[in-house]
């Protein structure tokens, strides 16, 4: 068994960061989160917030203080909400669907890195997204950063 966590950023529905993990341990996402935080570089002016589902890996102490130190606020969604986590589980499926159902069967846990690693590529910087006006996230981070600087600059 194979799993995988992905975090994403829902402003650009942009994966930054994910693991691939042959147990489901707080150590597993806890890499996935440090990736993101990582690639990111928050500060407590962001204002950010991290959504997860009930499960025990998120709810866990050390994740939880992670998050604090880098000053990300938590949500947890409530027992039974179907719209709890459907950006993610969205990306999920088609995740399952494009790589995993697609390519398999797997050999190792290696070869799941790598098509993930390719995958999350190819997500982030050439699939469109309706939900942000048929761009990349790559595109659509790119575009707000340039908004906000010509906005400073004539500012």
């Amino acid at each position: 068994m194979v799993y995988v966590a992905f975090v994403i950023d829902v402003f650009a529905r942009k994966i930054v960061g994910w693991r691939v993990a042959t147990s489901m341990t707080t150590g597993f996402v806890l890499d996935a989160l440090n990736q993101a935080i990582c690639q990111r570089a928050p500060s407590g002016a962001d204002k950010l917030i991290h959504h997860s589902d009930r499960g025990s890996q998120y709810l866990s102490i050390k994740y939880t203080e992670r998050l604090a130190e880098a000053g990300i606020d938590t949500s947890v969604g409530s027992v039974g909400d179907s719209y709890d986590n459907a950006l993610t589980e969205s990306i999920i499926g088609l995740f399952k669907t494009e790589v995993i159902n697609f390519l398999g069967p797997w050999k190792s846990v290696g070869q799941v890195e790598w098509e993930t690693l390719k995958w999350v590529s190819w997500y982030n910087t050439e699939r469109l997204h309706s939900a942000i006006g048929y761009v990349t996230p790559q595109e659509a981070e790119e575009a707000f950063f340039a908004d906000l600087s010509a906005t400073e600059k004539a500012a």
